[in-house]
């Protein structure tokens, strides 16, 4: 095969797609990325007081051989490793991650109300018709409405009885009584669930570092702001932002689907891509000019004192995420939508007092703070709603029989599979599929 192979965005999934087409010897193909740097949502920035951010809380883990063998080709040992220590900062206390593994940490009388809806829940079950009405019929009415539910919504920033709970899998770690009533009456922790209880971080970078070092291999073949506007698939021609034009002959598109079919004019599928939902997401990064008060990797925040869900100190993943003498820093994610709206101009102010109000920091640590930084990721998480798949069933067999196949967390608009890795699988294995490479 000789046919012309375009690819649209240089995160995960077009680098992955890079890297194997690459791999294999193939040569007529470009990556076309708006931004000047690539990496996409896995990007990271240093800002002028010399801290660096990730665009949320990446950690990376793998489910896949080919991964790990590319990771330790592109990062070989400038990584560290961690072990997991992840909380719940809720009721004034710290309760270890998972937390339904862990409810002991509760006052009795809501450890009491949490076990008696879990023995009420295995007592009554009833089939979910969506993702609120799991919740409860999987982990019952303490546990849903102490941490569940409101901690969910801060995250989705979407009504849960619209969700569908089909990507569940590996993401929620669902229930196990005995295993619970062991914890309570031994007083142990239970933190070990999930597969990112291990996770490697790169040295110095931030996660970006990984996707940087992707280039010296693809970058012959990559176009840096080089931004879409629209897709001419009647002549097989991509324009672009400063008048260029490209023609393909095969196309993969990263950039969000419903962006993908506005640009492509598929008015037939106006009304379906109004079924593919998003969450934004405002990251306040927070430099603090004090040793580092703890050893924590994140925090989930589900009361509604704190504007945001969760918080990683990140200069605990890598040294070289703050300045060198005496720093930590914080970063913090406050999901934002139609139905839960945050301020742009209001969310440093905020984020701060949120971090005075769950004890993160102190009124006196404010004159510590040397950097605030923001970066609005106004394309987070695909959410994945009840008429999601129904939606993609419409649209992505239509585009690839015209020789378009559209992948990546935003590209196939799938949360389940869109870790770092899942989307550099999800390039390699297209790319494989278009070559027919077994």
């Amino acid at each position: 095969m000789d046919k012309k192979i375009a690819i649209i965005g240089a995160g995960p999934a077009g680098l992955g797609a890079g890297y194997r087409l690459k791999e294999l010897g193939y040569r007529n193909w470009l990556i076309f990325e708006r931004n000047d740097y690539v990496g996409g949502l896995s990007a990271s920035f240093r800002d002028d007081k010399g801290f660096t951010w990730d665009v949320g809380g990446h950690v990376l883990f793998s489910h896949y051989e080919y991964f790990d063998r590319l990771l330790d080709r592109v990062l070989g040992k400038d990584y560290l490793e961690h072990q997991r220590r992840a909380y719940i900062r809720i009721m004034d206390r710290w309760v270890p991650y998972p937390f339904q593994n862990n409810i002991r940490h509760l006052p009795k009388d809501k450890v009491l109300r949490c076990l008696w809806g879990l023995f009420q829940a295995r007592k009554n079950k009833v089939q979910s018709e969506n993702f609120k009405e799991w919740i409860f019929s999987v982990f019952g009415k303490g546990i849903a409405e102490c941490f569940m539910l409101p901690h969910n919504y801060k995250i989705w920033a979407h009504p849960l009885e619209e969700m569908s709970y089909s990507w569940i899998g590996e993401r929620v770690s669902v229930v196990d009584v005995k295993r619970i009533l062991k914890n309570i009456v031994l007083c142990r922790d239970d933190t070990g669930w999930g597969p990112n209880s291990r996770f490697r971080f790169p040295l110095s970078g931030g996660t970006g570092e990984i996707f940087r070092r992707f280039v010296p291999h693809i970058k012959d073949n990559l176009l840096l702001k080089k931004e879409a506007i629209k897709i001419d698939m009647a002549n097989k021609e991509v324009i672009f932002s400063d008048g260029d034009r490209r023609n393909y002959d095969i196309l993969i598109n990263t950039m969000p689907l419903d962006e993908f079919i506005k640009r492509a004019g598929l008015v037939q599928f106006y009304d379906v891509i109004k079924e593919l939902k998003h969450n934004s997401v405002f990251v306040v990064g927070i430099g603090i000019k004090k040793p580092c008060p703890s050893n924590k990797c994140w925090i989930y925040f589900p009361e509604g004192n704190s504007p945001f869900y969760r918080v990683t100190y990140f200069s605990n993943y890598s040294p070289n995420n703050t300045p060198r003498g005496e720093y930590y820093s914080l970063m913090c994610e406050t999901a934002y939508s139609e139905y839960r709206p945050a301020h742009k101009d209001k969310i440093i102010e905020e984020t701060i007092r949120g971090l005075i109000n769950t004890g993160m920091l102190s009124e006196n640590d404010k004159k510590h703070i040397v950097s605030a930084h923001l970066i609005d990721a106004q394309y987070a998480y695909p959410v994945p709603t009840l008429n999601r798949d129904k939606a993609l069933e419409f649209v992505q067999p239509y585009l690839e029989q015209n020789g378009i196949y559209s992948r990546g967390r935003f590209g196939a608009w799938k949360y389940e599979i869109g870790n770092m890795d899942h989307c550099v699988m999800q390039g390699k294995e297209v790319v494989d599929k278009i070559l027919g490479v077994k």
